[in-house]
C-alpha cells in the first residue's frame, strides 16, 4: 500500500491572523484548498501503485502531472502556514541570521521587502513569490512561481513563501492583490524563516 500525505494542522487558531487575513479565508484555504492538494496527491499515488500492480491502466503522463501539481500545493502550503504568526507576534523586521543575510544579499531589508512585494504583486495569474537559498552561490535568491507545478526549484530550499492564488485573499481583498500583499507583511513569522535558514548550516 502506498504511503500517503496528511494535512498538517494550523499552528494557530483560524482567526489568529485577523484583521490581516480573515478567519473565513483561513478555514477555506486550509481545510478545503490545502486538503484538496493532499487528496489529489494521494489519489495520484494510488493510481500509480495500482498501475504497477496491473490492477488498472492509467495515463502516466497526466497522472504524474496531477501528482506534481498536488504535491507542490501541499508542500508550499506546509511552509506557508508556519511562515505566518498571529497578529502582534509577526511582522516587523527580521532578526538573527536571516536579517544578516538579507542585508548582505539585498543591501537592506527595505530593498528586499520592496522587491519581494513586487514579485508577489506581479505573478502572472496564480502563483507564489518565494525566497530561497542557493548553496552554490551562498546567497538568498528571490523567485516567482506561476501556478505551482514545478516539482522542485532545482534544489533551492524555500525559506519564505507568499501564496497569491485568488483563494488566499479574494473573500477579503477582492481583486486587490496589492493590498493583500501589503497586509501580509504584518503576519510574517521571521522566527520561522530564520529557523529554516539556520537548519541549512
Amino acid at each position: 500500500m502506498a504511503k500517503t500525505y496528511t494535512l498538517p494542522p494550523l499552528p494557530y487558531a483560524y482567526n489568529a491572523l485577523e484583521p490581516h487575513i480573515s478567519e473565513q479565508i483561513m478555514k477555506l484555504h486550509h481545510d478545503k484548498h490545502h486538503q484538496a492538494y493532499v487528496n489529489g496527491a494521494n489519489a495520484a499515488l494510488d493510481k500509480l501503485e495500482k498501475a504497477r500492480a496491473g490492477a488498472m491502466q492509467v495515463d502516466v503522463r497526466a497522472t504524474l502531472r496531477d501528482l506534481s501539481f498536488n504535491i507542490d500545493g501541499h508542500k508550499l502550503h506546509s511552509i506557508f502556514w508556519p511562515n505566518m504568526a498571529p497578529a502582534g507576534k509577526g511582522g516587523g523586521s527580521p532578526g538573527g541570521k536571516v536579517a544578516d543575510r538579507i542585508a548582505a544579499d539585498f543591501g537592506a531589508f527595505d530593498k528586499f521587502k520592496a522587491q519581494f512585494s513586487d514579485a508577489a504583486k506581479t505573478v502572472e495569474g496564480s502563483g507564489w513569490a518565494l525566497l530561497c537559498y542557493d548553496k552554490e552561490i551562498d546567497s538568498l535568491v528571490l523567485t516567482q512561481v506561476e501556478k505551482q507545478n514545478f516539482m522542485e526549484l532545482a534544489e533551492l530550499p524555500i525559506l519564505l513563501g507568499l501564496d497569491v492564488w485568488e483563494h488566499a485573499y479574494y473573500l477579503q481583498y477582492w481583486n486587490d492583490r496589492g493590498k493583500y500583499v501589503d497586509a501580509w507583511w504584518n503576519v510574517v513569522n521571521w522566527s520561522d524563516v530564520d529557523s529554516r535558514l539556520s537548519r541549512l548550516g
